[in-house]
């Protein structure tokens, strides 16, 4: 018994799902599964996917809290490095002033200091 097939090819009764975009196709008959060679089918059978509510249900309730705990975990991170990197921000200081030029000079117009 096959499970996987490809598009366009001859198939019997079933549920067919496409495993690129998730579409379920049910075949009544001889008949053929949409899409070019390329595209990938996988036979459900519907015992399988009865027994395999329970485990998906089982694997979503363990699996639940810890993805609830590390997205909590990288928010705060980013909460704090937010904090962080605008505090050091305030604190730096640059000289580059984008709005002004000194194409006169700026050098001609000091005063000269006297070495003593």
């Amino acid at each position: 018994m096959m499970l996987l097939y490809k598009g366009g090819q001859k198939v019997g009764k079933g549920t067919y799902w496409n495993i690129a975009n998730g579409f379920r196709v049910d075949a009544a008959g001889n008949e053929l599964l949409p899409g070019e060679r390329g595209t990938a089918y996988l036979r459900i059978v519907p015992g399988v996917m009865f027994l395999a509510g329970p485990v998906i249900g089982l694997l979503y309730f363990l699996f639940l809290p810890i993805v609830t705990i590390g997205m909590v975990v990288q928010l705060a991170a980013k909460k704090v490095w937010a904090v962080l990197a605008s505090l050091v921000g305030n604190l730096a200081y640059f000289e580059w002033r984008p709005t002004e030029s000194y194409l006169a000079g700026d050098k001609k117009n000091r005063k000269k200091v006297k070495k003593s």
